[in-house]
């Protein structure tokens, strides 16, 4: 007699604001099948996770069997791509320059004591936890307050939580986000490890390098879940065949040949030092990658461009030709820049829609509190066409995939045409055709002039105008040396 499947599902049906998102979709997985799924952004793969795990109703049948001859607990776990943290009252309602304000960031729990409490809670042994800790280098990351850490390291705390527990069942939305290249493949080995204990694993991502024990591979189409090859095979349909708008093809007006400059920079929080004696000139025009290893300190490094850490006045940091703390705003200094990144987009105004959310580009706020004159009406219209958002304009951002949140984030980025572009992970939740379709934008954007600071962690992600790369390493300036991205890809 066979064993029942792990999961069986029949005829699921899920609408989206009267849009279908799953359609009669059927799925079995048996025993000892680890499965990735793949798939165009916005293809409802996070929802159908969610419908598995009870966080979202739909119409159909979700059967889980737990082994009941295994010691690993009868869960299926659901690590979502993103991590929601509370401070000590239970409210998550943080602001993005809070994170850099050392007083106000002791309203959070540090790693270690979340790590306490989730041990309490699931009953596990705080022994089980440090080899995991180490193997992602996250062990040093125990007095830093959840709202401290960067992108990466709240990955980081996601994923040891998830492989402590070691759930029957455990599902990872995008493992790799905002993770480094030696922390991807320590995952891999920890993952293969957990899978070889009983763990059975779904992790949806459309990333190439994964670890060997995943033996299944599918996408959702048309609201169907069809198994296919391998993770390569999966089918995306991204147009780039538009034309950049015509108020990106002028080249930035620069005060300033030097934009930043910085000379010994120095950075702490009580005893820990964040940034050391750095000292980095970014000239207009110049493309620079910004790399390093999760906790290196190039969030840090990024805000002090950005104007919104405290610790800038108390440095030698000069920004688009003016010494920071001699009479300037911060709004004067974001006027000259467009940001992404993944914790600001944490902290958007998700209300806005999305016409609202490009159009308040120009004015540097979460949300679009003006009105618009016709001029800028007619740039949003036409980056809206450009990124292949005219059917969402009108929704709200917070409604719309990871993948489209993102794009228009991108889009809120460029719409004022800025003199410096700060790229941090801007591609996490796109797909490969979306993620492309991206960086030749970028490319297009700065052959006019515009001057780039771009962080990713992977090198086949990354536009091919970038030049010159700094490497950051625990806080320190560990390499400056010029690339050629062209000639590598």
């Amino acid at each position: 007699m066979m064993s029942q499947p792990v999961v069986h599902i029949t005829n699921l049906n899920l609408k989206y604001q009267q849009k279908p998102v799953l359609t009669d979709l059927n799925w079995t997985i048996n025993r000892g099948e680890n499965w990735v799924l793949g798939g165009k952004s916005g293809s409802g793969k996070t929802s159908l996770a969610k419908v598995m795990v009870r966080l979202q109703n739909a119409i159909g049948e979700v059967n889980i069997n737990f082994n009941p001859n295994s010691t690993l607990p009868k869960q299926a776990l659901f690590v979502e791509s993103w991590y929601q943290f509370k401070n000590l009252e239970g409210v998550a309602n943080f602001y993005y320059q809070q994170r850099y304000t050392s007083q106000q960031a002791k309203d959070t729990l540090t790693v270690h004591a979340e790590l306490v409490g989730y041990g309490k809670e699931n009953s596990l042994h705080f022994d089980d936890v440090e080899p995991i800790l180490e193997a992602l280098n996250f062990a040093t990351f125990a007095s830093s307050q959840l709202i401290e850490l960067s992108s990466g390291e709240h990955k980081k705390l996601q994923l040891v939580k998830a492989l402590w527990l070691k759930p029957q069942l455990l599902i990872i939305d995008q493992p790799y986000t905002g993770l480094d290249a030696g922390s991807r493949k320590n995952l891999n080995t920890l993952l293969e490890e957990k899978s070889a204990e009983g763990v059975q694993l779904i992790l949806i991502c459309n990333d190439a390098e994964l670890p060997s024990c995943l033996n299944r591979f599918a996408e959702i189409r048309d609201g169907k879940l069809i198994e296919v090859d391998s993770i390569a095979t999966v089918e995306s349909t991204y147009n780039s065949q538009r034309q950049i708008p015509d108020f990106l093809k002028d080249s930035p007006v620069y005060a300033s040949n030097s934009l930043v400059k910085m000379v010994n920079v120095n950075i702490s929080y009580g005893d820990k030092q964040v940034l050391k004696n750095i000292n980095w000139d970014v000239k207009a025009g110049e493309k620079w990658l910004l790399q390093g290893h999760n906790g290196s300190g190039k969030s840090t490094l990024l805000s002090l461009v950005n104007g919104d850490h405290p610790q800038s006045y108390a440095n030698e940091l000069y920004l688009f030709g003016s010494k920071r703390g001699s009479g300037e705003s911060i709004w004067d200094i974001k006027q000259h820049i467009g940001l992404i990144s993944p914790e600001f987009h944490w902290y958007f105004d998700a209300n806005s829609t999305v016409w609202q959310s490009i159009a308040s580009g120009f004015y540097n706020t979460v949300g679009l509190f003006q009105q618009l004159p016709y001029t800028k009406s007619t740039q949003v219209d036409e980056l809206v066409e450009y990124f292949g958002l005219t059917e969402s304009k009108n929704e709200l951002l917070s409604t719309l995939p990871l993948g489209k949140q993102r794009l228009v984030l991108l889009a809120r980025t460029i719409i004022k045409n800025p003199e410096l572009l700060i790229l941090d992970e801007p591609c996490q939740g796109l797909d490969g055709q979306q993620t492309q379709y991206f960086n030749q934008l970028v490319d297009e954007l700065c052959s006019n002039g515009m001057t780039l600071i771009y962080v990713g962690h992977f090198e086949s992600q990354l536009p091919t105008c970038l030049e010159k790369r700094l490497l950051l390493e625990k806080g320190e300036v560990k390499s400056v040396e010029n690339i050629n991205l062209e000639i590598l890809n």
